[in-house]
């Protein structure tokens, strides 16, 4: 894939996500009688400045695009004629201040709320909640889990898809206790599962957590039926045919394709004598898996596909939809439930529970990006929500040179009931700024680890 297939969709997701987060700052600020000098996407030195409106605002797109601001008049940045001191930002009250801050980070929510209405009415093709054991020695085999379990609820709510089920369980895993599955086997009865997931690591640096828990989703067993021949390759040479089942390979049973595969590639270069299933008779044949290499190893390769399941395939899969209020009341849950969940993840880097490794940049973001465009629309849409919502917590952290931080600034005001002063806000603005480099560092530093080692 080229580098464009990422940094497209990057482009246009950041692009997004910081237009509306100032529109919200510049729109309450106007609102609120506040003058705007400037709005820029991206910081430093303007590129293209236009100015509009009977204020004459700046509307500009500056050097360094990971960010944006909107520049009010306000008399601590610059002298403000005695006409316009009722227009600066300093000059208004502390709650309007608050509006004027806090609606960045809320844009962003909303902006999450609206994608996610959007995708969850128009409706997705999602893999079904079916469940297959990863591991033997896990909690989904102590809960008595059985390969084909199709989950319909979690703790009594209901799951319709293995993303749904996949976000439902990394909720509970953090409170670390018993969860129940309510699922039908595949023999269609009702049964429930208990999963306890306490004492679970939310995060070992290894495995993915949904695999400790010793779950994957749910494949149906492809038949070794060969669908395909490539001419002249090793079976059509040996004599095989579109629509020979293989029965065994020197002697063992093979019982679906992944085991097929799994015993040609081992064998590259040496003969291997196959039982096959043609027109009722089997037969016997023989052949010799063409040596080839794939990521430094050399494999065998008779040159086959597999033919399309007749049963089973579209089961794996469902549509996903709900109506307008459904959906309304979905997307708020789901940007609320990922707003806490982004909450706790970080309460949990603090305590050193969760690994600072999981903390990503912009590198990362732009390869999620492009694969998720990759995969869909609604894919992408759902990435843009969950970097708009995760855009939004960290704006709202108490650090200064943040949202959060001015916040801070004023619920404190209120509290004292007078502004705090200046040479304290001037310390705090310091140790923001050395705090969000020391982040902009680990992110960029785990963006590089991960690059080098894949």
């Amino acid at each position: 894939m080229s580098l464009l297939n990422y940094l497209i969709p990057f482009a246009v997701a950041l692009g997004v996500l910081i237009l509306v987060h100032e529109l919200g700052h510049y729109l309450v600020a106007r609102w609120c009688g506040v003058k705007v000098l400037r709005f820029s996407i991206g910081f430093g030195r303007p590129l293209l400045v236009r100015k509009a409106g009977r204020d004459g605002t700046e509307w500009a797109l500056s050097a360094f695009p990971l960010g944006g601001y909107v520049k009010m008049l306000d008399e601590r940045e610059g002298e403000v004629a005695p006409a316009e001191l009722h227009r600066a930002f300093n000059r208004k009250s502390v709650w309007r201040r608050f509006a004027i801050v806090a609606a960045g980070p809320l844009a962003n929510f909303l902006l999450a709320i609206a994608v996610y209405w959007g995708v969850f009415v128009a409706g997705t093709e999602e893999l079904r909640p079916r469940l297959a054991i990863a591991s033997e020695n896990s909690p989904a085999v102590a809960a008595g889990v059985v390969e084909g379990d199709l989950v319909g609820a979690v703790d009594g709510e209901e799951v319709r898809s293995w993303q749904e089920l996949r976000w439902a369980l990394l909720r509970h895993v953090l409170e670390s206790r018993q969860v129940e599955l309510r699922v039908t086997t595949l023999d269609e009865r009702p049964a429930v599962r208990v999963l306890d997931l306490a004492g679970l690591p939310i995060d070992d640096g290894g495995e993915d957590l949904i695999t400790r828990m010793g779950l994957k989703p749910w494949r149906p067993a492809i038949p070794p039926v060969i669908g395909k021949l490539v001419e002249g390759a090793a079976a059509d040479r040996a004599g095989l045919r579109v629509g020979d089942e293989v029965l065994g390979i020197d002697g063992a049973a093979i019982d679906s394709w992944t085991e097929l595969v799994g015993r040609i590639r081992e064998a590259g270069g040496r003969s291997v004598n196959l039982e096959v299933l043609r027109g009722g008779a089997r037969i016997q044949l023989s052949v010799v898996p063409e040596v080839s290499s794939e990521n430094g190893q050399q494999i065998g390769r008779i040159g086959v596909a597999v033919a399309e399941p007749v049963h089973g395939g579209l089961s794996m899969f469902t549509v996903v939809s709900y109506g307008p209020v459904q959906g309304l009341v979905k997307a708020v849950s789901q940007t609320w439930e990922t707003s806490v969940l982004s909450l706790k993840m970080m309460g949990r880097m603090l305590t050193g529970e969760v690994s600072w490794k999981n903390l990503s940049g912009p590198v990362t973001i732009a390869d999620y990006a492009g694969q998720t465009a990759q995969l869909g629309l609604s894919h992408y849409l759902k990435f843009v929500a969950l970097i708009s919502i995760s855009l939004g917590v960290l704006n709202l952290l108490p650090i200064p040179v943040l949202d959060g931080g001015h916040l801070l600034y004023y619920v404190v005001e209120i509290i004292k009931g007078g502004p705090i002063p200046e040479r304290v806000m001037e310390i705090g603005q310091q140790i923001g700024l050395v705090l969000l480099a020391m982040l902009m560092a680990f992110a960029f530093y785990n963006d590089i680890n991960r690059l080098i080692s894949g």
